[in-house]
């Protein structure tokens, strides 16, 4: 088991229609403060992202943004966390959130939240770390891509154990108790592929 410190967490820079995004954001803000877990993210100050950073900073407790220079004005980058690191690519944000984190959730989002699920998935079945991934899927917003993850395997374009890699979840509650289960990479999901 992965000894949790600080969670990377990969969301929205919207907050979407449904407000219970926000509100399981702002709840798992309340359960990184109460657990003494940093938060690492995006360093955005809108969206899912200002709603989880804006109730951690209130809850008193520590969070790491990571943002590049050039989204620095249109994601509003938030001055007020304890450390706001800015990088030169999108590359080298997911690289420094990867290395600052013990392990990753993701909430809902959009486009940019699915490259950075994907781009730490496949770094995972490339056996590439062990960290636990978990997806939160708020009112079955992540439906279609737990199918997906479904159609890719039944396609033969990856191992079944691929699912493995990944744990789904319906609300915030159940993520640390996930993460301690979250079995290690099986060699299979790479070695399927060669």
């Amino acid at each position: 088991m992965t000894t949790i410190s600080s969670l990377c967490v990969f969301c929205g820079s919207k907050t979407g229609q449904n407000p219970a995004y926000a509100l399981a954001a702002e709840k798992l803000a309340a359960m990184l403060c109460a657990r003494g877990v940093r938060l690492v993210y995006g360093g955005g100050g809108i969206g899912i992202m200002g709603c989880l950073t804006a109730a951690v900073l209130q809850g008193g407790g520590k969070v790491t943004g990571v943002i590049p220079e050039f989204l620095l004005q249109y994601e509003v980058g938030n001055p007020d966390v304890d450390e706001l690191i800015v990088v030169e690519s999108m590359h080298e944000r997911k690289r420094t959130m990867f290395e600052r984190a013990d392990g990753f959730v993701i909430m809902p989002g959009g486009l940019g939240t699915l490259d950075e699920t994907f781009e730490i998935l496949t770094w995972k079945q490339l056996q590439l770390h062990k960290k636990p991934i978990v997806l939160v899927n708020v009112e079955g917003y992540w439906d279609p891509f737990a199918s997906m993850i479904d159609a890719i395997i039944d396609a033969g374009f990856a191992h079944p154990a691929a699912k493995e890699l990944i744990s789904i979840v319906d609300g915030v509650d159940d993520i640390f108790d996930v993460m301690a289960r979250q079995p290690e990479p099986k060699k299979i999901v790479l070695t399927d592929h060669l």
